[in-house]
């Protein structure tokens, strides 16, 4: 979110919360990306805030409540408040329940794929209408077939995205599973809480193979999550590494240090496909 509209989105998420009856005397900004997290205190409910035309807060929240049903391991909704999606002034803002982290550094790899493999276990038992993982890859070709969308990228680096775009999506697609994922279930949206470890942000859930969630992770993931396509995870992770590169080339990408990222995923992209 844009510095400037931090403060106001700050004070809409402090007017909701104190008007469905919590108790808000500070306000603490945990994270600033596509969305603020708040957390507000003392009632210490976590507070997520979205400008209101760039969000899908509804279907995350009916989609977070559906896989706390199914025992997924997802953060929940604060439940002292109703679960709704709230709009002030120009935002949108959701109430979910705050946790505090109690593992500092990486989580264990057997403990992180257990996780994600009892989230996959769950969402296999919710029907809910999502996009397929190759709607996310042409979210990230437009951003390349327009150069308007991303004019600061070489001719050169703009082909290698484009290929590798294209010609792993449609191979995935063909080889693939479809179910239920998360679509970013990298170790920024899973919190390591006092009841275990737990996704967050569920906004990029899509349909797919698992190993294309497997790619979101790091790799020794892989590793001990059972079942899973060696070749598909390699490919999978090819075009996660495209696709990710491909949004920071957007002007107004505002992912800290994005530019350098952009430019260290390219040469990785370049070194992983030797005939480029």
């Amino acid at each position: 979110m844009q510095a400037a509209n931090v403060a106001r989105a700050v004070a809409a998420a402090r007017r909701i919360a104190a008007g469905a009856g919590l108790e808000v005397d500070d306000a603490v900004v945990l994270q600033n990306s596509n969305k603020l997290a708040v957390r507000l205190l003392p009632c210490d409910t976590l507070a997520r805030v979205a400008p209101a035309t760039e969000q899908c807060a509804e279907f995350e929240v009916e989609l977070a409540q559906a896989l706390v049903q199914a025992g997924c391991p997802v953060a929940a909704l604060d439940p002292r408040v109703e679960p709704v999606v709230h709009e002030r002034d120009g935002f949108v803002i959701t109430l979910w329940t705050y946790h505090a982290t109690v593992i500092t550094g990486e989580l264990p790899p057997d403990v992180y794929a257990d996780a994600l493999h009892r989230l996959h276990a769950g969402m296999r038992t919710v029907a809910v209408a999502t996009p397929r993982f190759t709607d996310r890859v042409a979210e990230a070709r437009s951003i390349l077939s327009d150069r308007a969308g991303s004019p600061e990228l070489a001719d050169a680096d703009r082909e290698l995205l484009l290929d590798t775009l294209d010609r792993l999506g449609r191979s995935i697609a063909e080889r693939g599973g479809d179910q239920l994922l998360h679509g970013e279930p990298h170790p920024g949206n899973l919190l390591a809480t006092a009841a275990g470890p737990l996704f967050i942000d569920l906004e990029t859930c899509c349909r797919g193979p698992v190993e294309f969630d497997l790619a979101h992770a790091p790799e020794a993931i892989g590793d001990h999550y059972p079942g899973i396509d060696p070749d598909l995870l390699h490919d999978c992770r090819l075009l996660v590494l495209a696709m990710i590169t491909s949004w920071r080339w957007e002007p107004n990408d505002q992912l800290p240090d994005g530019r350098r990222l952009a430019n260290l995923w390219l040469g990785q992209l370049r070194d992983a496909l030797p005939h480029h």
